[in-house]
């Protein structure tokens, strides 16, 4: 019996990153065995332990065997003829197939993954391992973004070979979505959705973002020409925000590529055609709901933030105050305001001074309307009480409201 340290804690220790988790493989041993030594079996596919004293968990080592179209159909075999060599060669990529020698403190590399690590390539270890599972192809787009490590020519083909062959359609909408999701906590999302789109995967998972690279724009007023650009130039303004700020700046335009391409006032349209793109997403993903909500708030308002400048007092309370509304508190405002400027900072045409200003002008507007609105009551009008209790004491508020905001 032997116990090995393996997959992605040997990476990021190779790459002098904190792993999230440590995973510990056992060759040369059995269910009895373990069972014996104190260790508690929790897993169900597969013989997987607890320690007894640091509760981590210790798999058996495995071989995987194939026996359906779906990521969960899978026999396993982990006797004690199984070797170590045979666990690594399942793994995805040859950085994640690494192993380390808990005695001897020997890092073991069977499948060249400390060159790749040092070349920053995904490379995958195995075809037909690699192949009989659809969702590597979502976790392939998800590394090259978390390592910032491009794709190696034959992995991004049999990535494509997968796409073509539509295996991605046996995949589960919740590990679809899980893999999105750990795509948006990273810094570089915008690496995911081009490596998705470059290897297929994003018009197997995302048809609908897969689309904006196929609806022009004016050039007028975005050179990058379609509307995949634009959104990838807002993804780089949005490096660093909030998951549920990135997943909105994906889905803000995707009501234009519904709309027809040949007239391009129809995409004064595309907010509320977007609402409805993106609520057939979110359902088919199982998107949460603070995601899918902040997407709709942004898709539904954000065209109207550049009209700031030339919105009346009255107009611009009403707007901000639906904003305010619908995003519930002041931190998810702000998330509002920032997507806003970085769709109007997202074009390869240089901005004016006036326009570079208008977020911040705007970021003012807003927050001076938002803490007026949340610090005033009603009981602070003049003559509150002798006021009309009706439906007039509306518009009577508003007023005050707009006053105040006018000083």
């Amino acid at each position: 019996m032997k116990i090995y340290q393996v997959g992605g804690s040997v990476r990021d220790m190779l790459l002098n990153r904190k792993p999230h988790d440590i995973d510990y493989v056992v060759v040369g041993s059995s269910v009895e065995e373990m069972t014996a030594l104190g260790f508690k079996q929790v897993g169900k596919d597969f013989p997987v332990f607890l320690h007894p004293q640091t509760k981590q968990e210790y798999a058996l080592a495995r071989k995987e065997i194939k026996t359906g179209p779906k990521h969960t159909d899978f026999e396993f075999q982990f006797d004690k003829s199984i070797t170590l060599e045979d666990d690594l060669l399942r793994r995805d990529f040859s950085v994640n197939a690494l192993a380390l020698d808990l005695e001897s403190g020997e890092i073991i590399d069977l499948f060249g993954g400390k060159e790749d690590l040092k070349n920053k390539v995904l490379r995958h270890v195995n075809d037909e391992h690699f192949a009989e599972d659809p969702l590597r192809a979502l976790r392939l787009c998800r590394f090259a973004a978390q390592l910032d490590f491009c794709v190696a020519p034959e992995t991004l083909q049999i990535v494509k070979q997968m796409c073509q062959t539509h295996q991605l359609e046996h995949l589960y909408a919740e590990r679809i979505w899980q893999e999105i999701e750990k795509a948006l906590v990273t810094d570089d999302f915008e690496k995911f959705i081009r490596t998705a789109r470059e290897s297929g995967v994003l018009k197997a998972v995302l048809p609908e973002v897969y689309k904006l690279w196929l609806t022009p724009e004016l050039k007028s007023l975005h050179p990058e020409g379609n509307t995949g650009e634009h959104t990838m130039l807002a993804l780089q303004w949005g490096r660093g925000y909030a998951p549920e700020a990135k997943f909105a700046l994906l889905l803000h335009d995707v009501g234009k590529s519904v709309l027809p391409s040949e007239s391009f006032p129809e995409y004064e349209r595309h907010e509320s055609a977007g609402i409805k793109v993106i609520e057939e997403i979110c359902n088919r993903l199982k998107v949460p709901n603070r995601y899918r909500d902040f997407a709709k708030i942004f898709c539904r308002y954000h065209s109207r933030f550049l009209s700031l400048k030339k919105m009346k007092a009255e107009q611009t309370f009403d707007y901000v105050c639906k904003i305010s509304d619908s995003c519930k508190d002041y931190q998810r405002m702000r998330d509002f305001i920032r997507c806003c400027k970085c769709d109007i900072m997202a074009t390869r045409r240089k901005r004016s001074y006036e326009e570079r200003m208008l977020y911040k002008r705007a970021d003012l507007i807003c927050k001076k309307i938002y803490k007026i609105t949340a610090a005033t009551k009603a009981t602070d009008m003049p003559n509150f009480n002798e006021l009309p209790k009706n439906a007039e004491f509306g518009r009577i508020y508003r007023d005050f409201l707009i006053s105040k905001i006018k000083e």
